[in-house]
């Protein structure tokens, strides 16, 4: 019986991560920040070095992960795919590409979250005067 799992499986869950990553580093200080929760923001930062670096590295974890969200999408579209011709191993194709997308969808949503709060809502707010 062949292997019904895609040799690129692992590329949804690495980009999820990812992606989560900039949620971590960049959207969740800010609301936090802007909530009136710096203290808890500087509690994470003591407690988790690895949010540190990533929050002064913004720029090289959100151009990695975009590279990745456009690698999965590609890997997720591309042309001449298709998936066998026994029903049951084409039921868990069809199952396999359906959760592949919910993924991707759900990693841009996290990406486009914290490009959002790391990069254009200072300047937004500079722009508004608030």
């Amino acid at each position: 019986m062949e292997n019904v799992k895609s040799d690129k499986s692992y590329l949804k869950w690495l980009t999820l991560f990812v992606t989560s990553s900039t949620l971590l580093c960049c959207a969740l200080p800010i609301l936090l920040v802007s909530l009136g929760f710096g203290a808890v923001v500087a509690s994470l930062n003591y407690n988790v070095p690895g949010l540190a670096f990533l929050a002064e590295h913004k720029l090289w974890t959100l151009s990695l992960s975009a590279l990745l969200l456009l690698f999965l999408a590609w890997v997720i579209w591309r042309p001449n795919q298709s998936c066998p011709a026994d029903p049951q191993l084409a039921e868990h194709c069809q199952t396999s590409k359906r959760w592949n997308k919910y993924i991707f969808w759900i990693s841009v949503v996290i990406w486009c979250i914290g490009f959002f709060f790391s990069t254009l809502l200072l300047p937004l707010r500079n722009l508004l005067n608030l």
